[in-house]
């Protein structure tokens, strides 16, 4: 039981990182469109044949008997069956535009939109000129939604959920300028060696000369030298 102080907690995701750009989904709508109108107009078209087969509910029995005609032209007709609404496998997640989204909900999503709208252009071809019912057009195009669902979608998603926490993430710091080298010291000439003046040093003056000098000085008469 949750309290009115607990905390509710976020389960959403911020829109960059749980929807598909605008521009994208712009894109895959237009794809879409051009696909579907694509695939009318092949399946929905006269064909002035002169004879066809009879319409076929056993699952894969036109496959089998394609290929009982030719190995190559069976694997063509076999091929084209599947590329018919394969790129729906795409398109559709693609339209819806949810990143979040888990693999088998949309698998089954994607195959059973695909297989409403095979089976709405079989009845409905089955009018025309040319056309006869077949179930295997069903089968074949819903195996060709799944299988471009399951190799293209979950990596795609992927990638485009890991390439917002990419830009979020912050830019390194960048590393510190290395300090500039002092200049190389230049090497300098020796500055010349003036050669020095000797100083004259004053001779020693004796006693009796030093005294006679003071008493001249003083106007004494010179102490007497024995």
């Amino acid at each position: 039981m949750r309290t009115e102080n607990e905390p509710t907690r976020q389960w959403s995701a911020s829109p960059s990182a749980a929807e598909v750009p605008r521009p994208l989904r712009a894109a895959g709508l237009t794809a879409l469109v051009l696909h579907l109108v694509v695939v009318g107009w092949i399946v929905l078209r006269p064909l002035p044949v002169a004879w066809v087969y009879d319409a076929n509910l056993t699952p894969f029995g036109s496959v089998r008997r394609a290929l009982s005609l030719g190995e190559a032209a069976g694997l063509w007709q076999v091929a084209c069956e599947l590329l018919l609404l394969a790129p729906l496998g795409v398109l559709l997640p693609l339209v819806r535009g949810r990143l979040r989204a888990a693999w088998l909900p949309s698998f089954l999503r994607a195959a059973g939109v695909s297989a409403l709208l095979a089976t709405g252009l079989e009845i409905v071809g089955s009018w025309v000129p040319g056309h006869v019912l077949n179930v295997d057009h069903i089968l074949l195009g819903v195996a060709g939604v799944s299988l471009t669902h399951l190799a293209v979608v979950p990596a795609a998603r992927a990638v485009l959920r890991a390439r917002p926490a990419r830009e979020n993430r912050p830019a390194p710091a960048p590393a510190p300028a290395p300090l500039p080298s002092p200049p190389p010291v230049q090497p300098q000439a020796p500055l010349p060696v003036k050669a020095q003046t000797p100083v004259p040093v004053p001779l020693p003056v004796p006693l009796p000369a030093a005294a006679k000098l003071s008493a001249a000085a003083y106007g004494r008469p010179a102490p007497r030298t024995r």
